[in-house]
């Protein structure tokens, strides 16, 4: 059993007692050990501490003197299987305009949706791949990916069978979601039921019988399904045995959060538009407020999730990606960091743990991965030589991940 020592840490970050959602005040509390060692044996940390308790040896050291060790980032909410980007929407949007004009007219998710259909397996595991191993070198070492992209029993299964090869194939820790409720295709739209019927009668018990997705999701949005149609996909998910992960108030707010709450989703994710009312429900319910700032940037939205609020409320929230070609094109996880402090005023402590083992409850491998404990699987990765935490956020230009380690293994 392979054996590496991380010594002389600068700061071993994340070292979490539990496995529970860090809520409110305690966002702001990040535990670490200055002067650290880190030992991992096989795929696991085998111990950590103070770095004159060091073990003498290991089969490989690697000298981490005025670096930052973390836990690898979790990564709740992506869209990373999909056959080709859109600039062009993107250039749509700089000559003005907005979202549900480029989506009432047979674009966004439907033009991702057009072009999946069309390609085969095997181009879109390999592009996935590439994806998937550029969001490493970021720092990810758990991700959540979505289907939705499909709209078709045929390509919907496409996707998930794709993610499934990614778990297969890789050392990042991989939750696969169905999403054949992301949009209502064009052919559908003078006749929403038999498409639900489709999703709900057709794809769903395929996807189950395979046990190609571990949750289930549904775009509850007025350019999308209604809170009526999302309770009947999440009432069927259920029977299946497939917690819920929902879009909801990304532009609007109409009903998803309590429905989702109702329901038991394990999150709500975007929230781009909330009323205190909502946040109150939240409060009371077990269900995970999964913030995606990189969105709201990227479409050049004024309102952004009101994240101080939900904190300072007690809320314990997750931050994420969304990574997808339509609203964000990027993998870059320390880029959430940066964007979590500036946009959503957001301490540097608060964004780790968001972005750590919060991602990881979001997820359900909070026992696995998602901060320093012994017996938890070794995703980590090095910063480069860094002044302190705040600036992995503060430098957003540069990316200050020297190396990753995945089940016990440098890449």
């Amino acid at each position: 059993m392979t054996s590496i020592l991380i010594k002389n840490i600068k700061r071993l970050v994340q070292t979490q007692k539990g496995n529970q959602l860090v809520r409110g005040e305690k966002m702001k509390d990040l535990p670490s050990i200055e002067n650290a060692f880190l030992l991992t044996k096989g795929d696991r940390i085998a111990d950590f501490g103070l770095m004159k308790n060091a073990p003498a040896r290991a089969d490989q050291e690697i000298d981490a003197s005025g670096k930052f060790v973390f836990p690898s980032f979790c990564d709740s909410h992506t869209h990373l299987v999909f056959a080709a980007s859109r600039e062009g929407e993107f250039v749509d949007r700089i000559k003005g305009l907005s979202y549900e004009e480029i989506s009432a007219r047979g674009g966004g998710i439907l033009n991702s949706a057009r072009k999946l259909q069309k390609a085969d397996e095997e181009e879109l595991y390999d592009q996935a791949l590439e994806r998937l191993g550029e969001a490493t070198h970021f720092g990810t070492g758990a991700i959540e990916i979505k289907s939705g992209y499909g709209l078709t029993v045929d390509s919907e299964l496409k996707m998930l069978r794709v993610i499934r090869r990614l778990k297969e194939n890789t050392d990042v820790i991989i939750k696969s979601t169905f999403l054949g409720a992301h949009s209502i295709p064009m052919e559908f739209r003078s006749d929403r039921k038999k498409y639900l019927d489709l999703v709900l009668n057709k794809m769903l018990p395929q996807i189950a019988d395979e046990g190609l997705a571990d949750y289930i999701d549904v775009f509850c949005e007025k350019v999308a399904f209604s809170v009526d149609e999302t309770a009947k996909i999440l009432e069927a998910g259920a029977k299946y045995n497939l917690p819920a992960k929902i879009h909801t108030n990304q532009f609007y707010s109409l009903g998803g959060i309590e429905m989702a709450v109702k329901y038991r989703a394990k999150s709500v994710d975007h929230l781009e538009v909330m009323t205190d009312e909502e946040i109150e429900v939240l409060k009371k319910s077990d269900t995970i407020p999964t913030l995606l700032p990189t969105a709201p940037f990227f479409l050049n939205q004024e309102h952004t999730p009101p994240a101080r609020k939900m904190i300072d409320g007690g809320l314990g929230i997750a931050l994420a990606t969304d990574f997808n070609p339509g609203t964000t094109p990027s993998v870059k996880m320390p880029f959430v960091l940066s964007l979590g402090c500036i946009r959503l005023r957001m301490l540097p402590e608060e964004v780790v743990n968001a972005t750590t083992i919060n991602g990881a409850v979001a997820m359900d491998v909070e026992n696995e991965v998602g901060s320093i404990a012994k017996g938890k699987i070794a995703n980590l990765f090095i910063s480069k030589k860094m002044p302190s935490i705040d600036y992995l956020p503060y430098a957003f230009g540069s990316n200050l991940v020297e190396k990753v380690i995945l089940k016990g293994k440098v890449l």
